[in-house]
Formats: structure tokens, C-alpha cells, sequence
């Protein structure tokens, strides 16, 4: 497995890197092959790799490939976003034998050999337990821990995440590399760890259980270990199975993903940082099924305060505030901070979904536009500002939400929900019925 990694990982970088920098010239045609050839690649080669295609099929490639080519490289890579090639039944049940001391046949009362999705690190099984519990059964690929940590120590590879960075978030051209670098291989290092895993998700489940408009299924620890995770099953439509829904359901699923990710930065003080359309599961009543707790990110204190006051700052118009909150949390240095109305004008550009008239719709237009307009960030600004090691995946959470959202054509008031996460005083509709259940919740 790490051998097939590394030797996958050059011609993956040298591909990346044609792309980022961009034959605009080339033909149609040319496109497609390389878009095919590229989802390929990835599709064979588990980890970081995998995890590369999985960030940017859901990104807008316009700015990187020519805007007439963008949805040719989405479209090739949009498979990455569920299902990858599968292990072997034998292998898969050698590993759940290996993990937890007994086969599959005697642990569960059914275990099905063909999985029902395989991802980037590992695949899940159908299984049932023999109390008649449905339960789903993640079992990690055999040698894909080396995998990752020889693609996070391969400095061919780690070139290539900063490219895809710079492509992805193209004003920040002052970044600390160091500080990335660190942040990427203890995020990815934490999903190696199952047990890691099944902490983050029992406590999310722990705290939504019941929750009006979240679900997370349940774990079961005693049939876990580091490389096998089993949890409670959910059933629920798939990403690619939501095209005919209507706008109001659609609607409905946006808000409450939009507000899973920052309501739990706000109340949790923790937040899902891999927002890729394969980790949920949409229901006809307007809940959504969240998956995937391999990546989460714990906000200290200071994060918050980072995080909520910039969008404040920027919200009321104020630039020299948002200096001020970007010297104090690391964006910027004191000695040479980047002048406040061009920080501000950039930034809340980078809101208008909260600054703009509302309710405000997300479209996919305007999603590629914005990722666009990070491009043009003033030099004065561009120069005099990085990204902290503590916000490395806000800006991966902002470009997959976002995208997310533009997909789904989403409506919502998203700034009176921004205000009710901020004081956590509720005025729409899920907000009232969120603060009821944390209420009833605190009180039980």
C-alpha cells in the first residue's frame, strides 16, 4: 500500500501541477482525458491522496483550469465523493478479526462480505447484532496508516497540498508552511485512529440525541478498536439521490448543515471538519444524517473569539477592528498589519451571504465567483497576512460548505442565524425549535 502510494504521489503532484497553473489553451478534449486520468489515479490510491480528490470535487476548478473547463474536472472527480475500490471480503474480515479477537460470523449475527461504501481510509459493512440491531461496520485498510504517514513526511506530496491551498485560497500567499503541514498530519493522523473517532461521534451523538433537525447514529464501543469503528445504521438518501427534491427540502437541508457545522463551533466548542457530500444523509422530513468524525476540529476559547469576531467586525463595517482580531489570533503582525478598509472590503466579500440582502440564495455561480474574487485580494493585504495553524481547516470547511450549499441552491436569513449562534438567542423558526431542545436538554 505504500509503495502504490508513492508511486502514484509524483505523477499526482505533476498532474496537480499542470493544472494549477493551467494550460488554458488546450482543447476540450484534453481536458477530459486529464480530468478522467486524474480521478483514476486517485480513485487507486487510498489516504492522502484520495482525501486531495475527495477536497477538491466539490471546489470550483474554474479559476485554476479556465472557467469553460471547470465543471469537466468536478464531473470526473464527483465519484471520489462516495464510493472507492474495495478490499477483499477475506481481507476485511481478517482485519475485524485481527481488531477485535473473534471473526465477523461470531461477533455479529450478519456481516455482509461486499461492502456497502469504501472511502478513503477505510469501508463499511452491513452487519446486524444479535439483538436484531442494524449496525454499520467501518473496517480501516490494511497498511493505509503507513500509507498516510509516508504521504505526510513526502515532501513531493506536502508541495502539492500547498499548491492545492494556494489554488484553493489563492490570497494567502504568506502562509506559514510549517504551521500547514503540522495541522494537516494531525487531522489526518486523527482519522487513523478509530478510537479517536468514535469519541469525537459519541460525542456529538450524545449531545444531538433527539436533537429536531441533526441525527447521529450511535457507537458501540465494545465492538471497536483502532482500525474497526461499528455504529447504529442510518438509512437516508445519498448526495447523489437528491437531484429531484424540491427547493423547499432543499432548502430545509442546507440550513441545517449550515448550522450543524458553526451551531456546533458556537455551542460545542468542536466542528466536522471534512464537509464532503458523502458524509451525510438527507431525509424527507428535512433532517440530515451526519457521518464521518475522523476530522474534527476542537475551538478553544481564543478560536471562537478569533473566528466569530472577524465575521462581527466585518459584519458592522469595522476594519480597524478586523485588523486588531486578525493581529491578535495570528493573521497579522503588529509591527505591519495590512491596511482596514482594503482588509475590510476583501473580507466582506467573503460574507455577502451574511452582508448581502436577505434571505440570500447560494448558486453555484456565485460560489466559483467568490472563490474567484479571492484571487484579486489587494497585494498590500495579500502580503501582510497568513493563516494560523489553529484555522488551517476553516478556510477547507468554508470552500466545501459553500459549495455545498451553492449545489443545493440554498435559501435561508443566514445572518439572523449567524446572529443566534453568536448571542445563542434565537428569532427563526430552527433557531427557536434548536434553543428548546438545548433547553429541555440542560434541564433533564
Amino acid at each position: 500500500m505504500s509503495t502504490t502510494a508513492r508511486a502514484a504521489g509524483g505523477g499526482v503532484a505533476e498532474v496537480l501541477r499542470r493544472r494549477l497553473t493551467g494550460k488554458r489553451g488546450a482543447s476540450l478534449e484534453f481536458h477530459l482525458r486529464n480530468a478522467e486520468r486524474y480521478a483514476d489515479t486517485l480513485s487507486r490510491s487510498k489516504g492522502v491522496l484520495m482525501k486531495v480528490g475527495q477536497i477538491l470535487s466539490f471546489v470550483d476548478f474554474s479559476a485554476a483550469v479556465g472557467g469553460e473547463y471547470g465543471a469537466v474536472y468536478r464531473n470526473a472527480l464527483a465519484s471520489l465523493q462516495a464510493d472507492a475500490e474495495p478490499m477483499e471480503p477475506e481481507l476485511a474480515a481478517a482485519m475485524v478479526e485481527s481488531e477485535l479477537g473473534h471473526p465477523p460470523e461470531e461477533l455479529f449475527a450478519e456481516f455482509s462480505a461486499t461492502p456497502i461504501a469504501a472511502a478513503s481510509i477505510g469501508q463499511v459493512h452491513a452487519a446486524r447484532l444479535h439483538d436484531g440491531t442494524e449496525v454499520a461496520v467501518k473496517v480501516q485498510y490494511p497498511g493505509v496508516a503507513d500509507a498516510i504517514r509516508d504521504d505526510l513526511a513526502n515532501t513531493e506530496l506536502l508541495f502539492t497540498f500547498l499548491k492545492i491551498a494556494k489554488g484553493v485560497v489563492p490570497q494567502y500567499r504568506n502562509f506559514d508552511v510549517r504551521a500547514i503541514a503540522d495541522e494537516i498530519a494531525e487531522r489526518f493522523s486523527e482519522e487513523l485512529d478509530y478510537r479517536t473517532e468514535l469519541a469525537n461521534q459519541a460525542e456529538f451523538a450524545d449531545r444531538y440525541q433527539g436533537h429536531p433537525f441533526f441525527r447521529v447514529p450511535a457507537v458501540f464501543p465494545e465492538l471497536s478498536a483502532d482500525r474497526v469503528l461499528t455504529m447504529e445504521m442510518a438509512h437516508g438518501l445519498r448526495w447523489s439521490e437528491i437531484g429531484d427534491a424540491d427547493q423547499a427540502l432543499r432548502d430545509r437541508w442546507g440550513e441545517a448543515v449550515y448550522r450543524f457545522f458553526f451551531g456546533s463551533m458556537a455551542r460545542l466548542s468542536m466542528f466536522n471538519a471534512d464537509p464532503h457530500p458523502g458524509n451525510y444523509l438527507f431525509h424527507d422530513d428535512g433532517t440530515v444524517t451526519f457521518l464521518d468524525f475522523g476530522c474534527v476540529k476542537r475551538a478553544t476559547p481564543s478560536f471562537n473569539r478569533g473566528a466569530f469576531g472577524q465575521i462581527e467586525a466585518a459584519l458592522a463595517g469595522d476594519g480597524e477592528r478586523l485588523v486588531q482580531n486578525f493581529i491578535d489570533h495570528g493573521f497579522a503582525r503588529a509591527d505591519d498589519p495590512p491596511p482596514a478598509d482594503k482588509t475590510l472590503a476583501w473580507y466582506r466579500q467573503n460574507f455577502e451571504p451574511l452582508v448581502g440582502e436577505q434571505p440570500f440564495t447560494f448558486k453555484p455561480e456565485f460560489v466559483a465567483e467568490m472563490l474567484g474574487r479571492m484571487a484579486d485580494m489587494d497585494k498590500e493585504v495579500m502580503r501582510r497576512v497568513t493563516v494560523p495553524k489553529d484555522f488551517v481547516f476553516t478556510n477547507r470547511l468554508f470552500a466545501g460548505l459553500y459549495s455545498i450549499l451553492g449545489d443545493l441552491r440554498a435559501t435561508a436569513d443566514w445572518r439572523a442565524i449567524f446572529e443566534e449562534q453568536r448571542t445563542l438567542t434565537p428569532t427563526t423558526e430552527l433557531g427557536r425549535r434548536e434553543a428548546d431542545f438545548f433547553a429541555a436538554k440542560d434541564t433533564a
